[in-house]
């Protein structure tokens, strides 16, 4: 059975240190008992959260009907050989993404390497359909298994039901329910990465573009790029303070991008709608006016002092200030340059 714990606020069991006091907190530890809680939740018709890794949310000051699940089901297991150099592995929800990676590594598995240092939980990952460095989690996902909310059916979903998109899938979009284990089919290279997809991999690497180079190296290397930025979690580091990047990169049509300055960071690619375009939210935020370290007067909420795209807790601020910084933000660039900056974390109770 899932086991109850005395409610405690949230802003203790999330990265961004912001969070009021839910009705209940159950944490599950094994698959079973997450299916099972969950839907006795879904049952009684209560607010819910699922809570993995309390990395890429921000909680509400006033959340005392909520009832809490803590999902941390453990385990990682190879479940076939596609064939001599790929291998299906299934990891329950409740493991730790950076583990995982630190596993994969270990074990001479290629295909989410440069997905070092994403702070969460294995399960949480599809829905944002993480990504970082070239890689994204919708390029190794193979399946996963879903308890759909709406049905109350346990599913087995295919990559291709997700839908995913860029920092998105189906699942963000509208489809609620709870993952309780996801496979990933990852390489065997002999100890070598997959083709470098980053610049700023390749640059501190000293190699080319599409090189291949060791597991440990890309891994040394992204976790060295991200601790510059604060987005590696470090209780020495009050930057990393955060629930990461606060915005997506918008994607925008080229009419929109031929609008900006020369030097404005710009990504084109090719869809069914014609030619888009992503742009650098961060260059967006900078060029808006708003510089690193930047608060409100009074706020105790902060840009970061690494990095624009990511807003801080600088020790004992509300829910509240941290998205009046936010909302501060997307107006700035709004006015500036008529596009609306989307937060990338999860809003919760507001």
């Amino acid at each position: 059975m899932a086991t109850p714990v005395t409610p405690h606020p949230l802003a203790d069991l999330t990265s961004m240190r912001v969070g009021g006091t839910p009705a209940e907190i159950y944490v599950a530890k094994t698959r079973d008992d997450l299916i099972e809680h969950t839907l006795n939740v879904w049952r009684s018709g209560d607010d819910w959260l699922l809570l993995g890794g309390g990395t890429n949310m921000v909680v509400a000051d006033n959340v005392e009907n909520l009832r809490v699940i803590k999902v941390e089901n453990l385990g990682i297991e190879p479940v076939r050989n596609k064939d001599e150099t790929r291998v299906v592995v299934r990891v329950q929800a409740g493991e730790n993404w950076d583990d995982f990676v630190a596993h994969t590594v270990k074990a001479g598995l290629a295909g989410i390497e440069a997905m070092s240092g994403i702070p969460g939980t294995v399960g949480a990952s599809p829905v944002q359909n993480i990504g970082a460095y070239g890689q994204e989690l919708s390029d190794s996902m193979v399946r996963l298994e879903f308890v759909d909310y709406e049905t109350h059916e346990i599913a087995i979903l295919e990559a291709k039901d997700l839908q995913f998109g860029y920092r998105d899938s189906a699942i963000k979009r509208g489809r609620p329910g709870v993952i309780t284990w996801v496979e990933f089919e990852l390489q065997k290279l002999d100890g070598l990465s997959r083709p470098l997809y980053s610049t700023q991999i390749a640059a501190d690497l000293g190699v080319a573009m599409g090189a291949q180079v060791s597991l440990e190296a890309v891994r040394a290397s992204v976790l060295k790029l991200r601790a510059r930025k604060g987005m590696v979690i470090d209780e020495n580091d009050p930057d990393s303070v955060s629930c990461g990047s606060f915005f997506t990169n918008p994607i925008v049509s080229d009419r929109i991008a031929r609008g900006l300055p020369d030097d404005a960071p710009k990504y084109e690619s090719e869809e069914d709608d014609g030619l888009t375009v992503k742009l650098s939210a961060a260059w967006l935020i900078e060029n808006a006016g708003i510089e690193k370290g930047f608060r409100i007067a009074g706020s105790r909420a902060a840009i970061s002092s690494k990095h624009t795209l990511a807003i801080v807790n600088t020790g004992g601020a509300t829910a509240t200030e941290i998205l009046q910084l936010a909302e501060y933000v997307q107006v700035r660039v709004s006015n500036k340059f008529g596009i609306n900056l989307v937060p990338e974390p999860n809003l919760i109770g507001f």
